[in-house]
């Protein structure tokens, strides 16, 4: 497999999940700076332009919750998610499309704005509102998603890396996370796995 990525954005999930599942993948690093991912060789392989992107045997797996699903599916013995109980593999779907519909955009109006306004005024007022929306989402996150010590409980899930990668962008867009005291030390406890720790240095955290 090869994997596409640009360090510190949302592709942190994924990259985590290759290495817990102890996946055989190469990497290839997209410089945003120089909008290498709007360049033809990228669009190429995902026409969104964005990351990441996932090269398999079978074709390309782009979007978060995607990739990560593939990857618990095709490795079931890292036990990364609750094959058996189809209410708990809802409840673990329903947390990771909450964190890609609505507090990763809520995220991205302060750094992606461009996606849905032009005005300078209208991308200063969405800049704004994020520390507001993104300390309403994780509010919600602390009080009535996470269960602890892990999203789902005492099972480590595809749903934990992907709250660390988007809870590392609160001090960015204005939260504390020790507002949020189990958050904060699921954000702890998370870099203290061996997948994480290979991973942080290159992606910067």
């Amino acid at each position: 497999m090869i994997f596409y990525f640009a360090p510190r954005t949302v592709a942190v999930a994924s990259h985590i999940t290759l290495e817990e599942v102890g996946a055989d993948y190469e990497t290839r690093v997209l410089d945003f700076s120089a909008d290498e991912q709007r360049s033809d060789a990228y669009l190429g392989i995902n026409p969104k332009g964005r990351v990441p992107a996932l090269v398999t045997d079978k074709g390309v797996i782009t979007e978060t919750p995607a990739i990560l699903l593939y990857l618990a599916q095709r490795y079931p013995d890292a036990n990364l998610a609750p094959w058996k109980d189809a209410f708990q593999l809802a409840k673990l779907q329903e947390f990771n499309a909450y964190l890609c519909a609505t507090v990763h955009v809520a995220h991205a109006h302060r750094v992606r704005g461009e996606r849905w306004a032009d005005e300078e005024t209208a991308l200063e007022a969405m800049q704004q509102k994020v520390p507001q929306t993104m300390r309403t989402c994780f509010q919600l996150i602390a009080d009535d998603f996470f269960q602890g010590p892990w999203v789902m409980g005492q099972s480590y899930s595809l749903a934990d890396p992907y709250l660390f990668t988007i809870s590392n962008w609160l001090e960015g867009d204005g939260v504390d996370i020790r507002d949020f005291p189990n958050i904060a030390e699921h954000n702890r406890r998370m870099r203290e796995r061996t997948a994480v720790t290979k991973i942080l240095p290159i992606h910067g955290l």
